[in-house]
């Protein structure tokens, strides 16, 4: 599978699907970057605290779902 195959693949998902795979991703995206800045952690560590965390109901902020007022 190729990279033009994975983007449609990606764009075939649910709203839902894409939301919960970006926010399953965190724990490991915050990981390599404090690697990249010579700061490892636990991985482990960053589950529990996405645990305690209530998943975001909108990848939209509040404000972008907002009318725009007269």
């Amino acid at each position: 599978m190729n990279w033009i195959e994975n983007i449609r693949q990606w764009r075939q998902l649910p709203t839902t699907e894409k939301l919960r795979r970006r926010w399953q991703a965190i724990p490991q995206d915050v990981a390599q970057s404090m690697s990249f800045e010579q700061e490892p952690v636990e991985l482990r560590r960053l589950q529990e605290i996405l645990d305690q965390i209530a998943p975001p109901v909108s990848s939209k902020p509040l404000a972008a779902s907002l009318p725009i007022p007269n």
